[in-house]
């Protein structure tokens, strides 16, 4: 794994939109994607080298891995191609310029536009080291921060750090479950996920195809750790605009039949121009 560069953010790509996944669904929002994952959901970790290495990959790319190709995975993680090479320095200011550029500055000082750090993995030490210092960078530059509000994305598997967690305003946490292709010894950080839960806004957010899944997230997560059933959050595995309604009805009556939060996945009805995202 790369070395990060605590003074500095390792930025794949940064946008404004809209959330279109979990309990903030619908919230205007200022994407941080920062490079490099611990995981390589739907691919060995030999695959995903080798696509490394290659870098053949068009940004934004949808893709099969190996995992996936071989039905030892029903899904592959769709940011690979912005998380696995790419990504650049950028000096804390560069998000300061971006949002002033735009025209939402005020609105993120004043909370109007969430900021979300995802990526790749956000809570790899170096980037936990970074965002804290963006953030001290940035109260030099403001006399109040106190408005503004912060989402991070993490897959669960790493313990995010005391400066971080109390900075954070809502935990958003996607455990993966076995239609990754991971094992449980890769996927499952019990340290990670009680630390989640001791956040006073967090969600643990998952995406389902089937019945099973249902019975997996419960079995692993769900029952060992107690997670409160209004914490939890179902959304159908689709990255294709074709099966959005069906997936989507499933979803719908899964939530119920087992009483956790069913919501559809606002992205893809995006991309079928459903909504102006």
């Amino acid at each position: 794994m790369s070395k990060i560069d605590p003074n500095k953010l390792l930025i794949s790509s940064d946008f404004y939109s809209v959330q279109g996944e979990g309990i903030s669904s619908g919230v205007p929002s200022y994407f941080v994607r920062l490079g490099i994952c611990n995981l390589t959901c739907g691919m060995s970790r030999q695959f995903a080298n080798q696509l490394m290495k290659e870098q053949s990959l068009e940004d934004g790319e949808i893709f099969e891995g190996d995992l996936h190709k071989e039905g030892k995975a029903t899904w592959t993680c769709d940011s690979t191609s912005q998380w696995l090479w790419r990504g650049e320095d950028k000096e804390f200011q560069y998000l300061i310029d971006r949002w002033k550029e735009e025209g939402i500055y005020d609105d993120i000082l004043n909370g109007n536009i969430h900021i979300i750090w995802t990526g790749g993995e956000p809570t790899i030490k170096g980037h936990q080291q970074a965002i804290c210092n963006f953030f001290k960078y940035w109260s030099t530059k403001e006399s109040s921060l106190s408005d503004v509000y912060n989402e991070i994305e993490t897959n669960g598997t790493i313990v995010i750090d005391p400066d971080l967690f109390w900075t954070l305003h809502q935990v958003n946490c996607s455990p993966k479950l076995s239609n990754s292709g991971l094992d449980a010894k890769q996927r499952i950080n019990e340290a990670a996920i009680k630390r989640v839960m001791q956040h006073k806004n967090y969600q643990f957010k998952f995406v389902i195809s089937n019945e099973e899944d249902i019975l997996e997230l419960f079995r692993d997560f769900v029952v060992p750790f107690s997670i409160p059933l209004k914490n939890v959050v179902c959304m159908p595995g689709l990255d294709d605009v074709a099966n959005f309604e069906e997936r989507t009805q499933f979803v719908l009556e899964m939530a119920k039949k087992y009483k956790f939060r069913g919501l559809t996945r606002l992205h893809i009805a995006a991309w079928n121009k459903t909504l102006n995202v």
